[in-house]
């Protein structure tokens, strides 16, 4: 099933985070890796975290900008960033806004509870503002690695 985002304009936002607020459309002219996650320090979240800051180095040199978005507020990203030594910015969506423009705020089951929450997932944005990779209900083991040579494809 072909996803309604991709190789579409990525849908536009500007939030609060901790390097100051961040406007998706000043990003032209450099891949974006748009990661959304559940919830600051949870085990999910800071192993995926913690991978995208191992993986810095080289997705800077690709010309990559990282950007993490979940629903926690600014406080509780700032410590989690500091936590972790986090290089990315970690940005608020507290109302959930830019999580559901791009189709990640989901109902979610748990211990049969219903709720509802961000679905871990990553877009892959080129430099000319169109989605080119999308992974949605993402596995956390190894998911860095395939977004390494994603934006690696994207750049050329």
């Amino acid at each position: 099933m072909e996803d309604a985002l991709l190789h579409k304009e990525a849908p536009d936002f500007t939030l609060p985070g901790t390097d100051g607020s961040v406007h998706l459309r000043d990003l032209r002219g450099k891949v974006v890796v748009l990661y959304f996650y559940p919830r600051d320090n949870t085990p999910g979240c800071t192993t995926e975290a913690c991978d995208f800051r191992d993986a810095y180095a080289h997705l800077n040199q690709s010309g990559a900008v990282v950007l993490g978005v979940s629903t926690d507020t600014l406080a509780s990203h700032q410590k989690f960033r500091a936590k972790h030594q986090l290089p990315f910015p970690l940005l608020v969506d507290e109302d959930a806004t830019v999580s559901k423009q791009y189709g990640v705020y989901k109902e979610k089951r748990l211990y049969g509870k219903t709720s509802f929450g961000i679905e871990r997932s990553t877009f892959v944005i080129g430099a000319d503002g169109i989605v080119q990779k999308i992974y949605r209900k993402v596995r956390v083991p190894g998911h860095v690695a395939d977004i390494l040579g994603q934006v690696d494809q994207v750049r050329l």
